[in-house]
This record gives C-alpha cells, structure tokens and sequence, in this order.
C-alpha cells in the first residue's frame, strides 16, 4: 500500500512531465523524488497515461543493463501523435531542445491478433505467432528531462519509457523465413557511422521483446490490440541527436529509412 506522500510525489512527477511534454518546456530538474523501484515508475507511469489521454499506438521495449530486480527489459507507451510513416520525402521528427534526444535504429513487429489478457506467459513462438507484420525503424527517444537516462531504468520508465516518436518504414518481405538475427544495422548521423550492430546482441531478439512486453502488460492489467507496433530495442545502440540532424538506419544493406531531428 502507498503513503499519502508516495501518491502525491506519483501524482506530482506525472503531471509535470505531462504538462512538459504538452508545451514542449525542458524540466532542468526532476519533478519530485526519483522512483526507486520499478513498480513506483510504472505507477508515475500509469498515472501520467491516464492524464495525457489520446491513443496509444505502440509500446516501446528497451533494455536494462544491468537487469535489476529480476528484470531486463522496460517498456513505454507510443502515441498515435507521434507515429509517423516513412514515405520517401524528408520526415521531420521533433525532440526537446534543452531535453535529452536520442535516435535509434529498431525492428518493428505489428500486433496481429489480441493476446490472452489472463496470458502471463508466453514461448517465443507464442509471441511470434501473435505477429503480422515486421517492419524496419527508427526510434526517437526524447525526453524534456535531460538526465533522463543517467538515473536508471525507473527514471526512464517514468516519463514513458523516453520515448517521442516512432518512424515506420518498409515492411520486411518474408519475415517469417527470414533470420533477423543475422541481419546487419547500421545507424547513420549526418552521413556518418554512429553504430552498426546486428539482434545477436540483444538478449533473445526482436521477438523475445514482444514475449516480455505480452507479460508485462498482462501483468499490469493493459490491453493490447491488433494494429499496435512493438517497438523491440535499439539495435546499434542509443545515439544521442541534435536540431537539424539528418539519421539514416539500414538494414541488411537494402532497407533504410531516414528522418531529420526539429524542435517541439
């Protein structure tokens, strides 16, 4: 059971970032006392979800490294606002000018089929099976606290998971016979290697993100839909990003998709 103060500080955090994130206003400091576990960051989480309103379209999944309490991955609701769909002209994607900014190149599975909401365990096959589609991706994780990412998994859990954006590109062809595992990802700045990497790397891969993120939500008693992407994990790495920057992902030396970084 949660103290008085435990609920106020909650309730504090979460509409602080809600209401930075609404005006696009940098937050120098944390609002309040920083969540020490993951279940504290999750509450700010959940609160600040019901306070934002609109429709999740997705759910970010990122790594924790080291895991703590037993956990390795953590997960962030993706707006529908923010999703947008490569199509060939310049994509520009806002992040938080006096906030932390970040792109990510990322595999992207679609929800083919609902999941057991009663379901709190699943075979990578069983997630696999729940899937429709897989796309290519970049992440862009952007938060109006710019030391979001120095403090934790549970500070980052708290204001969404750090995400402020997804952009979708060209599905992958075949991708049930296809090893994802084995393919190359190279994350591009300004023309320029950031990070090149493949899923081998990434715990047990695209498709074990979707298994952490159907238990995690059973767990925490959130519906998934059909049509919702999984945003699995930053294959390259997180790499930091400026206003005006040009980020290029490839995949497998034939898939890429780009954007350019603008302010809120």
């Amino acid at each position: 059971m949660q103290s008085s103060n435990d609920t106020d500080n909650i309730a504090r955090i979460a509409r602080s970032f809600v209401e930075a994130r609404r005006t696009g206003t940098a937050l120098p400091d944390y609002p309040g006392t920083m969540p020490a576990a993951l279940d504290d960051a999750y509450a700010v989480q959940d609160a600040a979800i019901a306070l934002a309103g609109g429709k999740i379209a997705g759910w970010k999944v990122g790594r924790i490294n080291p895991p703590i309490y037993g956990m390795n991955r953590l997960a962030g609701p993706i707006f529908a606002t923010t999703v947008a769909a490569a199509n060939g002209a310049e994509l520009a994607m806002p992040v938080f000018r006096d906030g932390f900014a970040a792109a990510e190149a990322e595999f992207l599975l679609r929800i083919g089929a609902t999941p057991d909401p009663a379901k709190t365990e699943y075979t990578i096959d069983e997630a696999r099976g729940l899937i429709d589609a897989v796309h290519v991706g970049i992440e862009i994780a952007s938060s109006p606290f710019p030391g979001i990412n120095e403090h934790g998994p549970s500070v980052t859990i708290s204001d969404f998971g750090n995400n402020n954006g997804l952009v979708v590109g060209a599905p992958i062809n075949g991708w049930h016979e296809v090893d994802l595992d084995s393919w190359p990802v190279e994350l591009r700045i300004n023309g320029e290697r950031a990070g090149a990497a493949t899923t081998a790397t990434m715990l047990d891969g695209p498709f074990g993100a979707a298994r952490f993120l159907f238990e995690a939500m059973a767990a925490r008693g959130i519906p998934l839909a059909p049509g919702q992407w999984i945003s699995t994990g930053a294959v390259t790495g997180v790499h930091p990003v400026a206003i005006g920057d040009r980020v290029e992902a490839r995949f497998d030396g034939r898939l890429t998709v780009d954007c350019v970084i603008e302010a809120r």
